[in-house]
């Protein structure tokens, strides 16, 4: 059974960052496709960032040299560290896995695995 669980997220002042966790169980995280999507209040969800199975990354523009997606095999956990922190990253941050089956579509391919969120807040 595939589990997502995310942590780490909280509520920081502007130019503040943030390391977000995904542990993963029920599969490998460098056995598929990993992501991050946000979904700002009112607004759809979003991709942010993903990594493939042999390690190169993907980044939406509006995060580009602020954040870094990362993993670590051994603990089966993806991670984002976020940096430079902006009131308009404000969002509920959602790990995803890749899954041909899922509904929501991003840089190629399709997402069905989910984690329950976690809470970004950045205050101006």
């Amino acid at each position: 059974q595939v589990q997502l669980v995310e942590s780490g997220g909280g509520s920081v002042q502007a130019g503040g960052s943030l390391r977000l966790s995904c542990a993963a169980s029920g599969f490998s995280v460098s056995s598929r496709y990993m992501a991050w999507f946000r979904q700002p209040p009112g607004k759809e969800r979003v991709g942010v960032s993903g990594i493939r199975t042999y390690g190169t990354t993907d980044y939406a523009d509006s995060v580009k040299g602020r954040f870094t997606i990362s993993r670590d095999n051994a603990k089966n956990t993806l991670y984002l560290e976020m940096n430079s922190l902006k009131p308009e990253d404000t969002a509920m941050y959602y790990c995803a896995a890749e899954n041909p089956s899922g509904r929501t579509y991003w840089v190629g391919r399709n997402f069905g695995y989910w984690g329950q969120g976690t809470q970004v807040t950045v205050s101006s």
